[in-house]
């Protein structure tokens, strides 16, 4: 447990709270971007026990979150299809689309198959070669770089009846656009640690310089966590505005370039469509022309349509930070994770997930 343990023990806990109260002079707006960090706060508890002062606001770091209605709709199509079985990652199964879900795509007659990895539904491919296997594939920098070596893969070993449907999504261009909205107004942000070891600590300079505010990557056990807003609010108090790294026993400050070249190599950045934040240019990595033999939307000719949020639901304003799930009349009523609107109470990620779960209400 090296390396766990240690960053959960209590006595460390309270020694490191009593400090970020000393640090904080003012009000604080930071923001977790991850979906793994919001998840972590709650289950530890950390919201219950921060000072005064320090308001915490969760973004869009959830890939399922943040793939549009657009993409949902297009994997339950590619699903439906004759002689295709979908490979999903288990987040995808209830996300609700305009007319259902891949559960109940599945429940219709639809081979829908959960997978822990892409190399599993290379696998699938490899053993039911009477169907074409797509992986229906969400991510950001973290996922990526692991679905190309899985399609390069795929193609040394001639593989045909596999493809990907990439809905993937890098990270800087989203927190650009999310920082350039007037009312977020933000002192600070938990930078994700997971996507920081593959595009470095660096990834978050023109951030912070452009925008005038901190960027911690931080850890993801509470003293990681309670480390980074310390550094956060230091540099409120010191009126500073830089990147600092909590979490340096994983995240390097240039970060994978092998992973990030491997990404490359396979995908291609293009504009795409975030729940709750529009179409971001360069945001999205589609397949290159050259491995288009295992682009599902080129290989099934799937055109995306625009697709409107399901009524009353208010993932897209959670994403931004602008709501909170309580605000949402279709919180804990309407919407839960057994019979969901939004794939906020869906994803294992997702912020009306964790409220739901831990008993949050604000």
């Amino acid at each position: 447990m090296k390396y766990v343990s240690e960053f959960r023990d209590k006595t460390f806990i309270a020694p490191l709270v009593d400090e970020l109260r000393r640090t904080i002079d003012r009000p604080l707006r930071v923001m977790e971007v991850c979906g793994t960090h919001t998840m972590a706060i709650f289950r530890h508890g950390l919201r219950a026990i921060l000072p005064e002062g320090l308001n915490l606001i969760s973004g869009p770091g959830c890939p399922v979150c943040v793939t549009s209605a657009a993409h949902i709709d297009g994997f339950i199509e590619v699903a439906g299809r004759q002689g295709v079985r979908a490979a999903i990652f288990g987040d995808l199964f209830r996300v609700p689309g305009t007319h259902g879900s891949l559960a109940r795509a599945q429940s219709a007659g639809a081979h829908v198959e959960v997978v822990y990895s892409p190399t599993d539904a290379l696998a699938l491919a490899r053993n039911h070669p009477e169907e074409i296997v797509v992986f229906l594939s969400v991510g950001f920098e973290t996922t990526i770089p692991l679905v190309a070596a899985t399609i390069l893969e795929a193609q040394r070993q001639e593989v045909d009846n596999f493809a990907v449907f990439s809905a993937h999504k890098i990270m800087p261009p989203a927190l650009a656009a999310l920082l350039g909205d007037p009312e977020l107004r933000l002192d600070g942000l938990l930078c994700p640690g997971h996507v920081s070891t593959i595009i470095g600590a660096a990834a978050y300079e023109p951030l912070a310089a452009g925008h005038g505010l901190s960027c911690v990557v931080a850890g993801f056990e509470p003293v990681d966590i309670l480390q980074a807003l310390i550094m956060v609010a230091r540099q409120a108090r010191e009126g500073r505005f830089e990147v600092e790294n909590a979490y340096g026993r994983a995240v390097t400050w240039e970060g994978n370039p092998r992973a990030r070249k491997l990404m490359d190599q396979v995908f291609e950045p293009v504009d795409c469509q975030w729940r709750g934040l529009g179409i971001i240019p360069g945001s999205g990595m589609a397949i290159r022309p050259e491995f288009a033999r295992f682009d599902a939307e080129k290989r099934f000719g799937i055109r995306l349509a625009d697709t409107p949020e399901p009524k009353g639901c208010m993932c897209g304003e959670i994403l931004k930070g602008r709501k909170t799930p309580a605000d949402c009349p279709l919180f804990a009523g309407r919407c839960t994770p057994l019979d969901p609107v939004g794939p906020c109470m869906v994803s294992s990620e997702g912020t009306c997930a964790a409220h739901y779960r831990f008993g949050q209400t604000g």
